[in-house]
């Protein structure tokens, strides 16, 4: 067996995408943007998209989003593993995974890696406190796009006070660069609501495979839907999410106090992460990064042992047993999926 930690930075580096935009004009960016507000949640709320103008819109194109998947049979879990240095871990077997279903230990039916394409909501802080960061950012966005699948499709969810949908389903790079030179940030920050906005866009995705990727550097203080109406959506949701949080050392605010958490625990349970910047110079590597592990996740299928198709949530974990000589790994996997109901 050949088991290889694939390595982009050092001790401490950090896997995240990185997404901005140029200060470019003085329009609120929101304003030119196809909107597309999402379902009401459970408790409906009055949740407004930006206005759009004619000017960007008239240009924008109208296109056609690791996830857990469920069918007779089959649980299919896609597992992404790291070593202590953070390094991506390829070259495992069957044998190094055990999967727990409600606690109780699956037989792995198949296992395999996948590099299938993707669809991908790229969710965008554009709220005033990003100005400083855009140009950097920016850059790193280009090299992600630049890496990924070129059959991938992407859309982009931008947001401050509301979110909006900038760009729609394309798989035209240049047509994603293009459109983001217009934007300039400002105002306050809805965050919940934009990855609401993700998640159901991603329900009329072209691929299996989904995942959101978002940038914030602060907390929410704008939204109208809740943190627990938004886990609510993830958990329903086959999306994987993953975070990058450029935060300032010194939160003045409880909201940027809690845009961390917000983050993580978002992230964490849907087998995606959160990773904090710490130099703003790592993240075009950072961008490469994030491309790489979405395309080496490990693929584990089991039946479960409860076949009742009931609906009810079940929580998922997966352990690992390292060959001889390694040290301890992490593995990253969805907390949990729906059973079906028929």
């Amino acid at each position: 067996m050949t088991v290889n930690c694939k390595v982009k930075f050092g001790l401490g580096s950090v896997l995240a995408l990185v997404l901005a935009l140029p200060c470019v004009g003085q329009e609120n960016p929101l304003n030119d943007a196809h909107t597309a507000a999402p379902p009401p949640p459970a408790t409906p709320k009055d949740l407004k998209p930006a206005v759009i103008d004619g000017d960007v819109a008239a240009r924008a194109t109208s296109a056609n989003g690791g996830a857990i998947r469920v069918n007779v049979d089959m649980v299919l879990v896609p597992v992404s593993v790291t070593d202590p240095m953070d390094r991506l871990v390829t070259g495992l077997e069957k044998e190094n995974f055990q999967v727990f279903d409600n606690n109780q230990p699956q037989t792995i039916k198949s296992f395999g890696t996948e590099d299938a394409p993707l669809s991908i909501g790229i969710v965008v802080d554009l709220s005033g406190s990003m100005q400083s960061k855009f140009t950097r950012s920016r850059k790193a966005l280009s090299e992600f796009l630049h890496t990924c699948n070129p059959q991938d499709e992407f859309f982009v969810v931008g947001f401050n006070d509301r979110p909006a949908i900038l760009v729609d389903y394309t798989s035209d790079v240049e047509d994603v660069e293009a459109r983001m030179v217009m934007l300039r940030p400002q105002n306050r920050t809805a965050l919940i609501d934009a990855m609401y906005l993700g998640v159901n866009k991603l329900k009329t995705a072209k691929w299996e495979r989904k995942a959101l990727l978002v940038i914030s550097d602060g907390g929410d203080n704008r939204s109208r839907y809740t943190q627990g109406e938004l886990k609510r959506a993830v958990r329903e949701s086959e999306v994987q999410i993953y975070s990058i949080g450029i935060f300032d050392p010194y939160a003045p605010t409880e909201e940027e106090q809690n845009g961390p958490i917000l983050l993580s625990d978002i992230s964490t349970s849907t087998g995606g992460r959160l990773f904090k910047v710490l130099d703003m110079q790592d993240l075009a590597d950072i961008a490469e990064r994030i491309s790489e592990e979405l395309r080496d996740e490990y693929v584990i299928g089991y039946t479960p042992s409860d076949r009742k198709r009931d609906g009810q949530y079940r929580k998922l974990k997966v352990r690992l047993n390292p060959p001889p000589g390694l040290p301890a790994l992490m593995a990253h996997s969805r907390e949990g999926y729906y059973a079906p109901t028929q």
